[in-house]
């Protein structure tokens, strides 16, 4: 049996950052009592240490399937680029502005059709959000119906039908946030597909016999118009599952594809410290500089045991400052770490 590959997205091994290493896969993903690890051999990446070692990892989309030919692509003796915190920063502050900026275009029907890919309780929905809520501005001054919706959690197939038929017009946008159980249905797939098309006529039909559409009088078929924004935590170029990901490949090839970058507990960490700098994350706390540093350092140093890294959080650990000056680390090490 051929040997299989991994190159790690994410991860270390003894503090050591294994982030593009390749190794020979001994063992997959397993949840442990101090977190989450995948098997592995050595093979010289790490001088000195077993041969078989176990790389702490966030879960099974830390890593990816590589060829054999990658390992000898990536030998551990060669020094790769390293971005500086501020080029992280800078490249995280430019991937949210264009994120922006095509949500913009998406309210104008400019862009029809947009995926945005990102790990969650980074602020992947609150500038889409803010957008959206603009956009229908005057829809609520006017009292009429809002052209752009924000649909969160699960959708049925019917359901997602109905609220394509509902933002079919062309000065309309839906979003869908976080509603990645589309995905895991062929028929909600279908009819996400076809509204993602790139083609000048978006046809989307609903075949089979349907009181609930009758009563609303929604026809079996219809040309969508509108624009469409799905926001997901997957990030599609790391999927195993080979059904999956050819279901993902044709999404992305209708549409504008987004991925937010933010790969590493590193990654999240800058973005934590990119929202602060620019004052949006702990806006209202009166917290002064010197609080909101302390804030970040602890959420870094402690970031292996946190229940989550994400602004989510930060706000938590903020709010605990703010309320306990005193003893707010050991209220967070409480209320904010795993047991």
């Amino acid at each position: 049996m051929s040997a299989s590959f991994v190159q790690i997205v994410s991860g270390n091994y003894r503090k050591n950052d294994c982030s593009g290493r390749v190794f020979e896969l001994v063992e997959q993903y397993k949840s442990g009592a101090k977190g989450g690890f995948v098997t592995v051999k050595n093979g010289g990446n790490f001088p000195g240490f077993s041969d078989v070692i176990r790389i702490n990892i966030e879960g099974p989309m830390s890593y990816q399937f590589v060829s054999e030919g990658s390992a000898a692509s990536v030998p551990a003796a060669v020094e790769t680029f390293v971005e500086t915190d501020e080029e992280v920063i800078a490249r995280i502050r430019e991937r949210f502005q264009i994120l922006d900026e095509m949500t913009e275009a998406a309210t104008n029907g400019d862009i029809r059709a947009m995926i945005v890919s990102g790990p969650p309780g980074v602020g992947k929905s609150f500038g889409v959000e803010q957008i959206i809520d603009k956009a229908c501005l005057f829809d609520k001054i006017a009292g009429k119906r809002l052209r752009a919706e924000v649909v969160k959690g699960s959708a049925t197939p019917i359901g997602l039908y109905q609220t394509l038929y509902k933002y079919s017009d062309s000065n309309c946008v839906v979003v869908f946030d976080d509603c990645d159980s589309i995905l895991l249905d062929d028929v909600s797939l279908n009819l996400l597909k076809g509204a993602l098309d790139s083609g000048k006529k978006r046809k989307i039909s609903w075949l089979s016999e349907s009181s609930a559409l009758r009563r609303e009088g929604i026809p079996d078929s219809f040309n969508f118009n509108g624009s469409v924004i799905f926001i997901t935590n997957l990030k599609f170029d790391g999927m195993k599952s080979q059904k999956l990901r050819d279901h993902l490949d044709a999404l992305q090839s209708r549409c504008h594809y987004l991925d937010l970058t933010l790969d590493t507990m590193r990654d999240k960490l800058l973005r934590i410290k990119q929202i602060a700098q620019d004052g949006a994350l702990f806006d209202g706390m009166d917290l002064d500089q010197v609080a909101q540093d302390e804030i970040i350092a602890f959420m870094d140093a402690n970031k292996d045991r946190l229940r989550e890294v994400s602004l989510r959080m930060a706000i938590k650990v903020g709010q605990l400052r703010k309320s306990f000056p005193v003893k707010w680390m050991q209220m967070a090490k409480t209320t904010c770490m795993k047991v």
